[in-house]
């Protein structure tokens, strides 16, 4: 059985870590499927989706990780084409990836103590963004 069911929400952009574990086990209990995986994918090419402990200090080091590793302080040719001074987030988003597996038994998921599923929104400005969910399983 398969079964699709959709997240929306709003965010801050630059970077903004939001925590949809909750939004995703609520979902995954009202399926009607025991055991199987979910997908989580975000639409959209300026974020991505991962799993990390949603810890302030850890928040922050995710964050500072990104400006070192893709800065937005250099020139992008997206930019030139676009102008829309976006690129660093595109090219992030790009390198994390657009979505995630799950597994779940006895409509659970399995995941860490502090491990909790995240969608990272890079873009340079507010957004609204879509997460779609698959659930799978029997």
């Amino acid at each position: 059985m398969v079964v699709t069911k959709k997240i929306g929400f709003s965010t801050k952009g630059n970077c903004d870590l939001i925590d949809i574990t909750h939004q995703v086990k609520q979902e995954v209990s009202g399926s009607g499927i025991d055991s199987g995986t979910v997908t989580v994918f975000v639409a959209g090419s300026t974020a991505g989706v991962s799993t990390i402990e949603f810890e302030s200090g850890l928040l922050s080091d995710f964050q500072d990780m990104w400006e070192r590793t893709i800065p937005r302080s250099i020139p992008y040719q997206h930019d030139r084409a676009w102008g829309d001074g976006n690129g660093f987030s595109h090219v992030r988003a790009s390198i994390l990836g657009p979505s995630l597996t799950v597994p779940f038994t006895n409509k659970s998921l399995v995941l860490g103590t502090w491990q909790q599923i995240v969608v990272v929104d890079f873009d340079n400005r507010p957004r609204s963004r879509e997460i779609v969910l698959q659930i799978m399983g029997e």
